[in-house]
């Protein structure tokens, strides 16, 4: 009898299952098993029937599956009583356990697909498929990466053209004006949309270098890294750091990203130092991790690439919208209210066929191809059609020798290219979009860019809907009470805030919020509104309860009906204000003027004068009494020569030199 047993077990576990075990295993993992040894782990799925008993415990408090920040964005998407659904239940803890039992090494879970993915031996599958509570079993896939490349196109850039914005704007974008004017977001910073009150998932390689100045400021909530299992992000190279920097790093001068106020949350996806650095599961889990946090953008440089057996990828055949997980995954974000970007790809151009890289083809998430500085096409940006017919890549923004921070370098910067630049860009983009409206969909977000893009009449495979305008898709967007301005100062302890409307439908009022660095706002005044008028409005708000530090102000704007929208954010630096400070000018060289600001927390007598370089008094620039607050003198020097000066500032016992360069 023991004989006989043995042989049963032998037979079963080297490529005979039983019948009803056969038809759980799909053909792509009955592939790799026939060519694999007994000992040989295979990363697999087991995707399971149901969820188990006592579910209903879930859908009595939502809030125990994912966290009220997700809730609040599916609502813009999901009727208000069905915010969660079966697939977004946790995967039955029992059902792993049974799994494990037979040497099943675990990896990741998926909600949304009901499954788990890990490692086993041939004979482990096929027990683990005579399971009654397992649907089925399937290959995880495997992907390589498309990294930046490296093109002849850096030359399409030139030194005058990165460091002279056209024009004044709210910020100095050094070299990184180029790739963020292209698509018009330094007119939206110039509006006070930042990112505020958005969250951004970055998914990537390694996070190898947050310390780079350029991430000074930069708010990051979660970091978890799903390749080893940790919350540190730092292994596992650098990509995502120069990725990160694009869409999100602010340093005045040097670079500076669309969303720099948005929040962010970093998943580590990516193993480069794996022939197969790209696997599905980990993406997946990240994804579902983050939308359970309530991220509202996501960012990731994703592709895939042929490989030779015994490696099983997806090839452009699949690229239809429905076949790879990666790509149903995506979709099943955007229907969560998640606005999904990806790189479309580095496999350039084809003439028999695309050369997407999923998720890049899924329908509703926005695929991302490259352009030069100059508007052209990048030669390795990957191009359409989907096999089902669709345009894509859907959008265009900059990724030949894109400005990013250095890697290997906390104040160094250096040039990359690729999709995996535009990606993150175009990211950017629709995290300001969002900024300005909340409530968009991320249909809605799409719509906007493609309408108001440089090919939207005549979208093609190459290009798509064309390079986007992101200041034009913002006044696209219909505002209730349209909002002209708002800005705050803090002036003797007190910060007074104001705002106009140059029209008003159905408003009730507006209620003033508040918070420093690290805190929730909260509520602190209500100021009424006036109804419905095509007149313009001024309001104001005095905070008399401050502490030094920086605040950050918004406006939620009410209507009569309930509904409701936030203003963007502003900031008034208090603990800038607690002192005497002379900035820097700007510009600096400059030719013929330059702007110079300055700080008073008191009122003061102040005397600002420029000195020529040994030491001479030039002209006086102020000499007067002022009240506490920031104050800035433009410097008109068409009747002086090139050279370098001084601005000195003496209020008090304070007393401070700035050298600035005039070159005419």
């Amino acid at each position: 009898m023991k004989i006989f047993n043995f042989f049963l077990f032998v037979l079963f576990s080297f490529g005979t299952f039983a019948q009803t075990s056969l038809t759980k295993i799909t053909p792509q993992l009955k592939d790799v098993l026939n060519s694999a040894n007994s000992t040989q782990e295979q990363l697999v799925w087991v995707f399971f029937n149901d969820k188990g008993d006592n579910i209903e415990s879930f859908y009595a408090d939502p809030v125990s599956v994912v966290s009220q920040k997700s809730l609040d964005r599916r609502e813009k998407v999901l009727p208000a009583d069905a915010l969660i659904k079966n697939s977004d239940l946790p995967v039955n803890p029992g059902y792993i356990v049974q799994v494990e039992h037979f040497g099943f090494n675990l990896k990741q879970k998926s909600r949304w697909f009901n499954g788990i993915s890990g490692y086993a031996t041939k004979s482990e599958i096929g027990l683990i498929a005579q399971l009654p509570i397992v649907k089925s079993l399937d290959i995880v896939y495997k992907f390589k990466r498309d990294y930046p490349v490296e093109d002849d196109e850096s030359s399409d850039i030139k030194t005058d053209e990165l460091n002279k914005p056209n024009g004044i704007n709210s910020f100095d974008y050094g070299p990184s004006f180029t790739q963020v004017n292209q698509i018009n977001v330094p007119a939206v910073h110039d509006l006070g949309f930042y990112g505020q009150g958005i969250t951004i998932c970055s998914m990537d390689a390694g996070f190898n270098n947050l310390a780079h100045e350029v991430f000074d400021s930069m708010n990051i909530i979660a970091k978890w890294d799903f390749v080893d299992g940790d919350p540190d992000v730092s292994q596992g190279g650098s990509h995502g750091t120069e990725t990160l920097s694009t869409i999100g790093g602010f340093k005045e001068g040097e670079l500076i990203g669309p969303a720099f106020g948005s929040d962010f949350i970093l998943a580590r996806t990516e193993d480069i130092y794996s022939e197969t650095p790209v696997e599905e599961d980990n993406w997946i889990a990240a994804l579902e991790w983050a939308d359970s946090i309530g991220v509202d953008v996501t960012t990731t440089s994703l592709g895939y690439l042929d490989f030779d057996p015994p490696f099983q990828s997806y090839t452009w055949q699949d690229m239809d919208g429905n076949t790879a997980r990666i790509t149903i995954a995506a979709d099943l974000a955007v229907g969560l209210g998640i606005v999904v970007v990806n790189s479309a790809g580095n496999a350039g151009y084809n003439p028999n066929h695309n050369t997407l890289g999923a998720p890049a083809d899924g329908d509703s998430v926005i695929a991302v191809g490259a352009v030069t500085a100059s508007g052209q096409r990048s030669s390795f940006s990957s191009v359409g059609p989907t096999v089902d017919g669709r345009i894509k890549p859907d959008l265009m923004a900059m990724g030949s020798s894109v400005f990013v921070a250095s890697p290997y370098n906390t104040h160094e910067y250096t040039l990359s290219s690729g999709t995996s630049f535009s990606c993150p860009l175009l990211a950017g983009a629709a995290a300001l979009i969002l900024s300005v409206d909340h409530s968009l969909t991320p249909m809605e977000v799409l719509n906007l860019l493609r309408q108001t893009a440089s090919k939207s009449n005549n979208p093609d495979n190459l290009m798509g809907w064309g390079i986007i305008n992101t200041l034009d898709a913002i006044n696209l967007i219909p505002v209730p009470v349209e909002l002209t301005m708002f800005r705050g100062d803090y002036i003797k302890g007190k910060v007074k805030l104001e705002w106009s409307t140059a029209t008003e439908t159905n408003n009730y009022g507006f209620e003033v919020q508040k918070r420093y660095k690290n805190t929730s706002f909260a509520k602190i005044g209500f100021v009424a509104g006036n109804g419905t008028t095509a007149n313009r409005i001024n309001y104001s708000f005095t905070d008399k309860n401050i502490q030094a530090g920086k605040i950050f102000y918004r406006l939620k704007q009410l209507d009569f009906n309930g509904d409701f929208e936030y203003s963007n954010e502003i900031l008034v630096d208090a603990s800038v204000l607690n002192d005497f400070q002379l900035y820097q000018n700007y510009p600096n060289p400059f030719n013929p003027s330059t702007v110079i600001k300055y700080s008073v927390p008191e009122q003061s007598r102040i005397k600002i004068s420029l000195y020529d370089i040994i030491g001479n008094e030039i002209k006086s620039l102020y000499d007067g009494v002022q009240q506490a607050g920031l104050y800035q003198i433009t410097l008109n020097a068409e009747d002086l020569p090139s050279g370098i000066y001084f601005v000195s500032m003496r209020a008090d016992n304070f007393s401070k030199a700035i050298k600035i360069t005039l070159l005419k």
